[in-house]
């Protein structure tokens, strides 16, 4: 049984589109999106103990180790592998090389979840199956469940009925505009569209440049005017929109000098970066089944 896993991605996700169709009794947001996987990751660090203790022994700022979805996802599996091989051991030690911007929109915390139960669910050999391991992620949040499928997907429900979906090779270039939204302020305004007409996948697929639009957009650059900054700068060159509930900004160009070009003419007062669109989770092949 290996012992260690290191250097594992957890990918950010782009929301190509974001419309929001309802709302369901409980309060949660009924939604359609389409999601991307993009090379721009975190990078975690997996370590086998032999005790039971799971120890995050990366100092995250604002993030105490017992609130950290890290902490959390290793804490679920093991509950869920210690009541099926009693007596055996699962602790780690986990460590992170934290890229992702929190309160981006970019699903870092999700996918530092998900990455979390994919490494572990491999070393302490848990055997259970992927989607039960997705159920798992549902508990810790609505996008960890996408990371787990490991594909970019056509997403409906809360976020966690999921469609896989190709999507084309392209760049995108992604402004950080120097505020974090926090996600309940943006789906607890009164100003936000709650009613979206559905579409269909098929939809999607054939117009996927440009489709639909980022309902959470308009309230979120109201709120944070950086926001809606960063849209009209890079909109001179593209579809520019938001993703996920914000802040970050993103375009999407076929060829990488285009993207390059576009990041030399960056106002230096924004953070930004390039990242190419993935097909696949790097981890997925993790797990067979």
């Amino acid at each position: 049984m290996p012992i260690s896993l290191r250097n594992c991605p957890a990918p950010a996700k782009l929301n190509l589109f974001l419309h929001i169709v309802g709302r369901r009794p409980d309060g949660y947001h009924l939604l359609q999106t389409a999601f991307q996987l993009i090379d721009h990751s975190d990078l975690l660090h997996f370590t086998l103990r032999d005790d039971n203790h799971i120890e995050r022994i990366t100092e995250l700022a604002g993030v105490p180790a017992e609130s950290d979805l890290i902490v959390r996802a290793a804490r679920l599996l093991q509950a869920v592998a210690t009541a099926k091989f009693p007596g055996r051991v699962f602790g780690a030690d986990i460590a992170i090389e934290k890229q992702l911007p929190m309160g981006g929109g970019l699903g870092g915390g999700s996918s530092d979840a998900a990455t979390t139960l994919m490494a572990l669910d491999y070393l302490w050999q848990t055997g259970i199956t992927r989607q039960e391991l997705m159920a798992l992620g549902l508990q810790l949040g609505a996008d960890v469940p996408f990371f787990i499928f490991g594909r970019n997907a056509f997403a409906e429900g809360i976020g966690e009925q999921l469609q896989a979906i190709d999507t084309p090779t392209c760049w995108f270039v992604v402004i950080e505009p120097g505020v974090s939204v926090p996600t309940a302020t943006i789906f607890s305004s009164q100003e936000l569209t709650r009613d979206s007409k559905t579409v269909r996948i098929t939809d999607f697929s054939s117009a996927i440049t440009g489709f639909g639009k980022n309902d959470l957009q308009v309230v979120a650059s109201k709120l944070f005017p950086p926001i809606a900054e960063a849209i009209h700068w890079l909109g001179q060159f593209g579809d520019a929109r938001m993703t996920g509930s914000g802040a970050c900004v993103f375009c999407g160009f076929e060829q990488e000098s285009k993207a390059d070009e576009i990041l030399e003419l960056m106002p230096a007062h924004w953070k930004a970066w390039k990242a190419k669109a993935l097909a696949r989770h790097p981890l997925v092949d993790l797990h067979k089944s």
